[in-house]
């Protein structure tokens, strides 16, 4: 089975593997709106996104990154999920959702099924902040998306994070056909070099040491606090000779991934 990617916006993917349907990190409310993230932090979201929630249609799970910052989950994400099927985050972010919601720990997994197709998702590290700020901003989490009839390797999204040494501990336990990354550079001029997710030059470190055959950077446009613009990351990829393996998506156009 190919993975069909539909990339709505921010983190907002929809992901059509065989019959099974999985929507990332749900931001579907209109542009102009002001957000504050805590501790003195907040953003103003500049674009829409590319489809409507009501068009999403059937949702089978959605995997949440993390559920307290509104660029990866804001008010009309938050109505789709007693929607889905279920709600895959982290073990705290379960706890302040509850109903349908499932946390899984790093390395801990779960079996998404509908009809035929059968997914295995693994929850695995993330670090929201460098500079020890992710103690303060709280809990994230990646994913890997393993199916039977993959030809190269899991499918990896590495959530709201920046590079730190458990990057090495995914690259061994798992052979990585595609990796979708939380680019960006999110930052805020009252927290001075913290950032919250991967500059460009950490997602090509990212790619190095994963070594996937196709790199999909997202989570790089529509809010004030990103930092470095698409431009600003493909020059960084082709200066390191990856430029043949990022492939950035369309918005709101569905594209056949081979993974």
């Amino acid at each position: 089975m190919n993975c069909r990617i539909t990339h709505i916006g921010t983190a907002t993917m929809l992901l059509e593997i065989g019959s099974v349907r999985i929507l990332t990190d749900p931001v579907f409310d209109p542009p102009g709106g002001k957000y504050h993230f805590g501790y003195g932090t907040g953003a103003t979201k500049l674009t829409a996104p590319a489809i409507k929630p009501e068009s999403i249609g059937k949702i089978d799970a959605i995997l949440l990154s993390h559920d307290h910052h509104d660029d990866n989950l804001d008010r009309a994400g938050r109505a789709l999920l007693p929607l889905a099927g279920t709600v895959i985050t982290t073990v705290a972010g379960a706890k302040r959702l509850g109903n349908n919601t499932m946390g899984l720990k790093a390395w801990q997994n779960t079996t998404i099924q509908s009809d035929v197709s059968k997914i295995k998702i693994t929850a695995v590290p993330a670090r929201h902040g460098s500079l020890w700020s992710y103690i303060i901003v709280g809990e994230t989490t990646g994913f890997i998306l393993k199916w039977t009839d993959q030809k190269h390797g899991v499918l990896y999204i590495s959530g709201d994070t920046v590079w730190f040494n458990g990057i090495h501990e995914i690259a061994h336990r798992f052979k990585v056909s595609t990796a979708i990354l939380h680019i960006g550079k999110a930052s805020f001029s009252i927290t001075g070099p913290i950032r919250f997710t991967l500059t460009s030059k950490e997602a090509v470190r990212i790619i190095k040491v994963l070594n996937p055959r196709i790199a999909i950077p997202i989570h790089y446009e529509g809010w004030t606090h990103f930092r470095e613009p698409r431009a600003n990351a493909e020059k960084q990829f082709v200066a390191a000779g990856l430029n043949e393996k990022v492939q950035w998506l369309p918005l709101g156009i569905p594209v056949n991934i081979e993974v």
